[in-house]
């Protein structure tokens, strides 16, 4: 008999540790583990406005999270998510939008923005950081009220005028050119000086023959005027310095009403 009940009690512990492993193999298959929790579970940390909110879930997407915790984002609010490599934290930190003034070519704007540096917010704005600079620089902090002074580089403006020309000389049928100038432009006759009208460069005097200064446009140059049409750089003047051009008219009349004006200069190919 005695043996007989050691057995039971053998066969009994047997069938207990059975019970138990068929158990834990349930549980783990379930998705939970052996404390209970769903194996999904991680500690996820929300920082935001200046406190950290923290809570043990299953959910892994960032608004389900916001929602769970109540946590409300604006339009412009943002938020970056840094996850531990076992999965089993996540640290969401949160950026709240503030309000900064952008003054550019004389223009004015209060934008919001959650960007970190004054870059962010030319990049998030549409400014190209290679043709405008910024005060305060690129690399600084964005705060609250911050007001940002945009002005356009020296190369870049070059580069946008000599845009807004070919943009001109393609809608007003000007041929193609090699260099242009702004130039002062005065009007003079073929007769003017007392001279027998021949120029510099032996040809004679006529509409169409402009005197230039050598040291900026060549003699022999092919122009485009807008306004008196082409010309070839044939003459020069004790008064033609520098950006200065002095256009031969046919008759008296015209050139009074030509008189003294800035004019485009191009120089053709």
């Amino acid at each position: 008999m005695r043996l007989k009940s050691v057995g039971n009690f053998i066969q009994t512990k047997k069938n207990t540790m059975l019970c138990a492993m068929l158990g834990g193999m349930m549980l783990l298959s379930s998705g939970f583990t052996m404390n209970g929790f769903p194996k999904n579970m991680h500690r996820v940390s929300v920082h935001v406005d200046g406190q950290t909110l923290t809570d043990m879930t299953v959910q892994t997407k960032p608004k389900d999270i916001f929602a769970k915790l109540g946590v409300k984002l604006g339009e412009k609010d943002t938020y970056e998510v840094f996850r531990s490599e076992d999965r089993r934290r996540t640290e969401i930190e949160v950026r709240r939008a503030v309000p900064v003034t952008i003054s550019f070519w004389g223009d004015t704007q209060e934008v919001m923005t959650s960007s970190r540096t004054v870059g962010d917010v030319m990049a998030e704005y549409g400014y190209n950081m290679n043709e405008i600079d910024a005060a305060p620089g690129v690399d600084a902090p964005v705060t609250e009220h911050l007001a940002i002074m945009l002005t356009e580089k020296p190369e870049a403006a070059e580069a946008r005028r000599a845009r807004e020309r070919e943009a001109e000389r393609v809608s007003r049928g000007i041929p193609r050119y090699r260099a242009a100038y702004t130039m002062h432009a005065s009007a003079y006759l073929p007769s003017d000086g007392g001279g027998s009208g021949i120029t510099a460069s032996g040809i004679p005097a006529r509409r169409g023959v402009v005197a230039v200064d050598p040291n900026v446009i060549p003699l022999g140059s092919r122009l485009y005027i807008p306004g008196y049409g082409e010309a070839i750089a044939a003459d020069t003047g004790g008064a033609i310095v520098g950006q200065k051009i002095d256009l031969c008219m046919e008759s008296y009349d015209e050139a009074i009403q030509f008189g003294r004006r800035n004019v485009e200069v191009y120089v053709l190919e």
